[in-house]
């Protein structure tokens, strides 16, 4: 009888381990889990109501470059860079000129009769055949030019390895250099965390300068002094999210800015004043994770997007 008992009392005990393992396996099998309430909320960053998508797709351009990286807008042509190579375009998709370049172009600026180039620690100066006008002075070996614009007879250029911004003449003699700072000991300079670091000056000759890190878009003078500055450090569609957003920027014709993400992939317009006025083309246009597109608008406010995976150049249009 002892030995029945003890021969029980252990199958017992087998069958309640046996129905503990089972609830706890039930209760943590996928579609049967409570929601972590500290997950990441993915769909409130790549949903877009309908409503908000404010501009098509109308049209697009293939490139003949295996990676295009830079894109420019002058005169009625576009000017793509990538590959060591610069390619222009007319506005129907025919290629106008290209040619080779020495640096690996990270980004691109076009006027009338001068292509300025950046790439690394170097700006080169070219004319429309391609030929070298001048080599800027003035940069280290810590150089990561990013950006470049021209106003007139200055040139401004990003450099995302040093954090500053420099200024220079057309012929690229440095003028000056400025790291963003101002008397207010709360505005801490350039905050950048990788190498995207964009600027632009507007229709209306007013240079705007992304602060990656604070999610800002902030006015400067020539001369580096802080004028004014917006932040949209929201989640969801509204703001930019990542530690280095917007990546890109452009300007429309009525000084509204034009933003482009990277990680999830989102091109949004704002107004000057940092409201959001709508959205361009939604991450379900883009894929997943890939680098945030450079961007440039014409004087009648189409927008066009340099898409690196897709090796095309996309145009955006109101509705």
């Amino acid at each position: 009888m002892k030995n029945k008992a003890v021969t029980f009392f252990l199958i017992g005990m087998a069958l309640l381990i046996a129905g503990v393992i089972a609830v706890e396996y039930l209760s943590n099998h996928p579609g049967r889990q409570k929601a972590n309430p500290y997950a990441y909320d993915m769909a409130s960053q790549t949903e877009v109501p309908d409503e908000m998508v404010l501009y098509r797709e109308s049209r697009n351009f293939k490139l003949n470059l295996e990676n295009p990286t830079a894109l420019s807008y002058t005169d009625g042509r576009l000017v793509a860079a990538g590959d060591s190579r610069i390619v222009a375009i007319d506005l129907s998709g025919k290629i106008l000129h290209e040619f080779t370049v020495t640096i690996d172009p990270v980004c691109i600026k076009a006027t009338g009769d001068r292509y300025f180039v950046g790439g690394g620690d170097q700006i080169l100066a070219l004319d429309t055949a391609g030929s070298l006008v001048s080599k800027f002075s003035g940069l280290s070996e810590n150089s990561v030019i990013t950006s470049i614009d021209v106003a007139g007879e200055i040139v401004f250029a990003a450099d995302a390895g040093k954090r500053v911004v420099y200024r220079f003449t057309r012929e690229g003699v440095k003028e000056t250099e400025f790291e963003g700072k101002s008397g207010d000991d709360s505005n801490h300079g350039f905050i950048v965390p990788s190498p995207c670091f964009d600027l632009l000056v507007n229709p209306f000759g007013e240079l705007w300068i992304v602060n990656p890190g604070k999610h800002a878009l902030e006015n400067y003078t020539s001369d580096g002094v802080l004028r004014g500055f917006w932040t949209s450090s929201f989640s969801g569609v509204k703001g930019f999210s990542g530690c280095c957003n917007p990546a890109q920027i452009a300007s429309l014709p009525d000084g509204n800015f034009v933003t482009a993400e990277k990680g999830v992939v989102r091109i949004k317009e704002y107004k000057a004043s940092g409201e959001l006025v709508g959205v361009v083309a939604a991450p379900a246009k883009f894929t997943e994770d890939q680098k945030a597109p450079d961007l440039v608008c014409d004087e009648i406010g189409r927008v066009y997007v340099l898409d690196p995976f897709k090796k095309m150049i996309r145009v955006f249009e109101k509705k």
